[in-house]
């Protein structure tokens, strides 16, 4: 089992490229790892939400997770968001994916019932999945689309289980950001999931980060730890600032649409969305455009 210490830095929850007709686009898939490689990242998430996930079938989510252990760099950590709906399907995913060589799984809160995932409904969960799972677990903590935001004190109860290392809190909340590192063992990975939140979640002590926009701001993203880390703070700031805009548009504003045309517009293949996202129209690509070049990253 890879160890977890290899989990740091940042990784792009990576898109999925479909062509035209609605198929996987499974050469650009790997063409966009390959560049990648060349870039200061730590790793990989593969089936993350801005992978389209949803819209992908099991043999589609196998096949992606194959191919991702196949290109990566050697001694890149390859995490897999392997989270459905119920405890038995995730294990069986799960197992599925450590088979194929992932080294650790993101779990997303269940979230269909919403009314009824409280603290022991979740707890359980998670519980039973860590239990059954060949693999390292992670949290998926992601309100924006789950409509659900696990509590303090769930974590709490969970972050001390053998099998469950980890959680990527996408809320953007620095706040709650230090209140789920107050509860966890200093082992625990708390992840920053929101590229807004990444210098202050590095000022908390945190050292990994899954963000959308290292989809096509690889370096970019890799660079503010880099100066956080040389204590050169306010390089880390103004990068920070020139990262933010272009991280609204590709995920408040336009969305995953939106992040596969920035990624195509710094060189890699972002691809069309799967049905039924709807690509962007000229005049918002070239909004997107005119976001990244006025930040700095297109000239």
């Amino acid at each position: 089992m890879k160890s977890l210490v290899t989990l740091r830095g940042v990784l792009p929850p990576m898109v999925t490229p479909f062509k035209e007709n609605g198929d996987v686009d499974y050469d650009a898939f790997v063409r966009n790892i390959e560049r990648w490689n060349n870039d200061p990242l730590g790793g990989y998430l593969v089936l993350g939400s801005n992978s389209e996930t949803p819209y992908l079938s099991e043999t589609e989510k196998l096949t992606l997770i194959e191919l991702t252990v196949r290109a990566a760099k050697k001694g890149r950590f390859i995490l897999v968001g392997t989270g459905l709906e119920s405890a038995r399907e995730t294990i069986r995913l799960t197992n599925e994916a450590a088979r194929r060589g992932a080294h650790a799984a993101l779990v997303l809160t269940p979230f269909y019932y919403g009314d009824q995932m409280n603290d022991s409904a979740l707890v359980g969960y998670f519980t039973a999945v860590a239990d059954a799972s060949d693999i390292p677990i992670l949290i998926y903590n992601v309100p924006k689309f789950t409509r659900l935001n696990i509590s303090v004190n769930a974590v709490k109860a969970i972050g001390g289980h053998p099998n469950i290392v980890g959680m990527k809190d996408s809320l953007g909340d620095v706040a709650q950001l230090k209140k789920f590192k107050g509860v966890v063992p200093e082992e625990f990975r708390l992840i920053v999931g929101s590229a807004s939140a990444w210098y202050p979640g590095l000022e908390l002590g945190l050292d990994t980060a899954i963000l959308a926009v290292a989809n096509c701001l690889p370096v970019a993203c890799s660079d503010i730890q880099q100066l956080f880390t040389s204590n050169e703070h306010s390089h880390a700031k103004d990068l920070q600032a020139r990262v933010n805009p272009v991280n609204k548009a590709v995920t408040e504003t336009f969305g995953v649409a939106g992040l596969k045309i920035a990624s195509t517009l710094m060189g890699y293949e972002g691809g069309i969305p799967r049905n039924p996202l709807r690509p962007l129209t000229d005049l918002q690509r070239d909004e997107i455009c005119k976001t990244l070049e006025k930040a700095g990253f297109l000239r």
